[in-house]
Parts: structure tokens; sequence; C-alpha cells
């Protein structure tokens, strides 16, 4: 069984695919969950300028891979997903210790598909304005994440219904032997 890294720019479904495969028995490990313990350590505000700039600070102290390195003691099976990588440094991390066994799966939508997304989910730290929402892209870019969408191995799109995006998790799973 693979380990599945998943990718993919703010609002494109990375939460369904992550779901899916829970329900396959993937045990999730999530980049981001590991990021705002060390934001509700430090007592930051649950928000996208102060989680995304502490997340930001330290890659810029402790080198661009440091959430991933931060990640890998959580990943306890062979069968896992692996959430929310941003950049080719944080892949090698992973590959580093997963090897030929790795998969990187990239999730795709449109910006303005993402964008409505966001605003209507309502999580605590999601933009609420275009302005934020170009700035997040902006900031992402810059850590490697549009590059990491171009080098995945699968991609995924999410475009249509529900019903299809799940249809074509499924059929990825279905290709691994799932």
């Amino acid at each position: 069984m693979p380990v599945i890294c998943v990718t993919g720019m703010p609002g494109c479904g990375k939460e369904e695919f992550i779901r899916v495969c829970s329900d396959h028995g993937y045990q999730i490990t999530r980049m981001g969950d590991v990021v705002r313990e060390e934001a509700q350590r430090r007592g930051l505000p649950f928000s996208d300028a102060s989680v995304g700039g502490m997340a930001d600070e330290e890659r810029k102290i402790h080198g661009p891979n440091v959430w991933a390195r931060r990640t890998l003691p959580f990943v306890r099976s062979s069968k896992c997903v692996i959430d929310g990588l941003r950049s080719d440094a944080e892949l090698k991390v992973f590959q580093d210790s997963f090897g030929g066994s790795l998969r990187l799966v990239a999730i795709r939508s449109s910006p303005e598909t993402r964008f409505q997304r966001l605003v209507a989910r309502g999580r605590e730290d999601d933009i609420l304005s275009r302005n934020e929402f170009d700035r997040r892209e902006r900031r992402e870019t810059a850590w490697g994440l549009g590059a990491l969408v171009e080098s995945a191995d699968v991609s995924v799109e999410n475009e249509g219904t529900l019903e299809n995006f799940r249809k074509s998790i499924e059929d990825f799973l279905s290709g691994l032997g799932e």
C-alpha cells in the first residue's frame, strides 16, 4: 500500500479526498494540524493571517521542510494519507522516508471555484474576501505549492459535482489495488 501525499491549493477539495480515503481505512495525518497545534501552543489567534504568518516565519527560520519534519513522527501506518504538502522540500522529507511507495496526488480546481468554496465553508481560519484569497494564493505559491501541484504523480479534478469527485477518488484508490 503506498503512502499518499495529497496537495492542492486551498479550497480544492483535499478534505473530501481525505474523507474517502479514511472510509477506506487510511490513517490521516494532517500537516496543518501540526501547524495549528503550534499556533495554539503559542496562544496565537486562529486566523489565516496569524497561523499562516507563523507557519511562514517557521519556514524562514528552520527551513522550508520544517512542517514535514515535524509531521513525520505522526505517520504510524504504511496505509496513510499525509495532507497539506506545500513544497518540493516537504515532499523530499516524505520521499526519503517512504521511497517508491509514496504517491503524490494533486487535487485541482479553478481559482473561482475554490474562492466560492472557501467563502461558503465558513471555517474559522478561511478567507472572507477576494483580496484575502489573492494574498493567500501568493503566499502559498511562494512556498512552492503551485510547482508541487504540477509535479504530482496523479491529478484528480474537482470542478463538477461532489458525486463525480468522489467517483474519481474511488477510481484512483481502485487503481492502487483498494
